[in-house]
């Protein structure tokens, strides 16, 4: 693994990561998308509801493979300014309550207008405010006088949270919105590595819109695509001090791939294989229900998708300070390229039961 294949990465994550595109508005996004899959990509294109397609020819092209990552991120939208000039905001995605007191943010409104979002002091709580705010008690703080407030923002206006992606220790990179920006540069990785490699069937990385809010891109673009196969990008909780015995997956051990009743046992089988083969470390990670990420939509889409689904480790997941070890990122990448290019002519026969 290249010093330059990694700062590659980790510069891509970052400016995703810093950029904004709350589930709905991630339109912000699409030039620098679209921008880094040009330079690897045969095709790229964008549909109505906000999907990017990036196509990678193969040599036949007789089967189509579909890989997707989500790029919108949670927020909040503005519902009120009351008298004081203070906004009161709903939340878009599953945002906790917990971690936005304090947090800077970007109202994006008629231009962008920095906010905070206080709430009272613990000196002038009873109890010490050891109890954790409700999102009815939160407000943003413009610093604005109602009448000018209501000039410069609207009911409706979405915000995000201000936060700059920095490197720490070890590879290890932190952000904002790494779920699932982290997803879209593991297909720009697999992308670039298939280019050195030899590979039949078409692939077709998506980049899908509205995945927070009920993983609506990947239906859509699966219906449009209708591929033979698929796999999703996606991130899943890796293991803090507080989560022993909840969560086993560790950051730096490289991605997880999942199997149970969501993912097609051929796919899981071949990209072990491929990471065996290749001397990539992997985890697996049973899931046995719903895996709430673009592998569940696809996988029903049409008359049905053999469907796989692959993760980044990701610590403190929903936050502004999102981390992971942006070599998980690399080999993540180098896996669904490797295991592209070992899929068989006859891919009919690979997936049968």
């Amino acid at each position: 693994m290249s010093n330059l294949q990694l700062q590659r990465a980790k510069d891509f994550i970052k400016e995703l990561s810093e950029g904004y595109g709350v589930s709905g508005y991630e339109f912000s996004l699409n030039h620098p998308i679209m921008q880094k899959f040009r330079e690897y990509a045969d095709e790229v294109h964008t549909d109505r509801f906000g999907n990017i397609y990036s196509l990678k020819k193969g040599t036949s092209g007789r089967y189509k493979m579909m890989l997707a990552a989500h790029m919108d991120e949670i927020g909040l939208m503005i519902k009120e300014i009351d008298q004081s000039g203070f906004l009161r905001f709903t939340t878009v995605g599953g945002v906790d309550p917990r971690t936005l007191v304090g947090q800077e943010v970007i109202i994006h409104g008629r231009e962008d207008i920095i906010g905070i979002i206080g709430a009272i002091p613990p000196h002038l709580q009873t109890g010490g405010g050891e109890d954790a705010f409700k999102m009815e008690d939160l407000g943003i703080d413009v610093g604005m006088p109602l009448a000018q407030a209501s000039g410069m923002i609207q009911i409706g206006d979405t915000v995000t949270l201000s936060r700059q992606g920095y490197e720490l220790l070890n590879h290890h990179f932190a952000g904002k919105s790494l779920d699932d920006r982290a997803g879209v540069a593991v297909m720009a990785v697999c992308l670039e590595e298939l280019g050195s490699l030899y590979h039949r069937h078409d692939v077709i990385a998506v980049t899908t819109a509205q995945e927070e809010v009920g993983i609506r891109g990947a239906l859509t673009s699966a219906y449009t695509i209708n591929p033979d196969l698929a796999v999703a990008i996606d991130v899943t909780h890796g293991s803090t001090p507080d989560t022993k015995g909840v969560v086993n997956i560790e950051l730096g051990k490289g991605p997880a791939v999942a199997l149970g009743p969501n993912i097609h046992p051929a796919i899981y089988k071949g990209l072990v294989e491929a990471a065996k083969e290749h001397r990539l470390p992997y985890q697996p990670e049973p899931i046995p229900g719903a895996s709430g990420t673009d592998a569940w939509a696809i996988q029903v889409t049409q008359a049905g998708v053999p469907t796989g689904l692959v993760s980044i480790p990701l610590r403190y997941m929903h936050t502004s300070v999102e981390t992971l070890d942006l070599q998980d990122v690399i080999n993540c990448g180098k896996l669904l390229a490797y295991f592209i290019a070992s899929l068989p002519d006859d891919l009919e026969g690979y997936l049968c039961y």
